[in-house]
C-alpha cells in the first residue's frame, strides 16, 4: 500500500443494505479503503460483504473487532461463510472492554487469524505496549483520537521497531454544520471515558484537536495527517445516518471529485 493513502469509515449501524447503496460511490470517489466498525448492533463482516458484492477493487476493513465479545475463531469462520475477498480485507481488531489479559487476548487473537490464513491483521491500540504488539505481531496499528504531530511522532517510533509496518489514523470529521452537534456529542463521550482521557491529558490535547470539524479543515488536515501515517481514515459524522447523507459526504470528500 503506497504511503499517505485515505480512506472513509462508517457507522456499523448502517447495515448491509445501506452499505450497499454508498459503497459504489466510495470506491468511485477514490477512496482506498471502506472501514466499517463493530457493534452488538452493526456486524462489520456482513456489512464489508454487501459492499465487496457492489465494488470490484475497494479494500474493506473492520474498525475494529472486539475480541473480547467476538473471539478470532468466530470472526475467522464468518470471514468463511460470508466469503470476504481476502485480497482486499484488512481485519481490524480491538481488545475489547475487559482491561485483565488484553494483551494476551490480543495476541493470541493475532495468531488465531493469521493461522486461518487471513493475511492482513490491525490492532486497534492507545497505549504503547499495545502499539508495540500490534506492530510485531500484526501488519500494523490502527491509531484513533490522535492528533497529527502525535500520529506522526507515533508512526515513527513504531518503524523503528518494524520498518515495514502500516500506521493508520481514524479521523472524525464533519463537513457541514448540521453535523458538528454529533460531532461535539462523540467527542464528549469520548473524552469521559477514564482511558481516552488519560491518552488526551498525556498528549496535552483536547478530544476536539483529533478532530476535523469543518470542510475547510480537511485540506490542510489531511496533508498534515498523511505526512506522518500510511492511510488516513476520515470516520464520517453526517447530520443524519442516511444514505443520502453519507454519499453527500463520500462526494465532498473524496479524493476524486464526483
Amino acid at each position: 500500500m503506497s504511503r499517505g493513502v485515505v480512506s472513509i469509515g462508517f457507522a456499523g449501524t448502517l447495515g448491509p443494505d445501506a452499505v450497499a447503496e454508498i459503497a459504489p460511490s466510495v470506491e468511485a470517489a477514490g477512496f482506498h479503503t471502506l472501514w466499517i466498525n463493530d457493534t452488538p448492533d452493526g456486524d462489520a463482516l456482513a456489512a464489508l460483504a454487501a459492499a465487496a458484492r457492489v465494488t470490484r477493487t475497494l479494500h474493506l476493513a473492520t474498525g475494529v473487532v472486539p475480541v473480547d465479545r467476538r473471539p478470532a475463531a468466530q470472526i475467522a469462520a464468518e470471514v468463511a461463510s460470508l466469503a470476504l475477498p481476502l485480497d482486499r480485507l484488512t481485519l481490524g481488531i480491538g481488545s475489547g472492554i475487559a482491561k485483565e489479559g488484553a494483551l494476551a487476548r490480543v495476541g493470541e487473537a493475532i495468531d488465531v487469524l493469521h493461522d486461518a490464513g487471513i493475511p492482513r491483521v490491525l490492532v486497534g491500540a492507545l497505549g504503547p505496549r499495545m502499539r508495540r504488539l500490534a506492530v510485531e505481531r500484526a501488519e500494523g496499528v490502527l491509531l484513533n483520537w490522535v492528533p497529527p504531530i502525535e500520529a506522526a511522532e507515533q508512526a515513527a517510533a513504531l518503524r523503528e521497531l518494524a520498518p515495514d509496518t502500516h500506521v493508520a489514523v481514524y479521523v472524525r470529521t464533519a463537513i457541514v454544520d448540521a453535523a458538528r452537534a454529533r460531532l461535539d456529542a462523540e467527542t464528549a463521550r469520548y473524552a469521559s471515558f477514564p482511558n481516552y482521557a488519560a491518552n488526551f491529558a498525556r498528549m496535552g490535547v483536547d478530544a476536539a484537536d483529533t478532530t476535523i470539524r469543518d470542510v475547510t479543515d480537511l485540506g490542510p488536515a489531511l496533508e498534515a495527517y498523511t505526512a506522518g501515517v500510511d492511510e488516513v481514515v476520515l470516520r464520517a459524522i453526517v447530520p443524519e445516518d442516511t444514505v443520502a447523507e453519507y454519499v453527500e459526504f463520500v462526494r465532498r470528500t473524496g479524493p476524486t471529485p464526483l
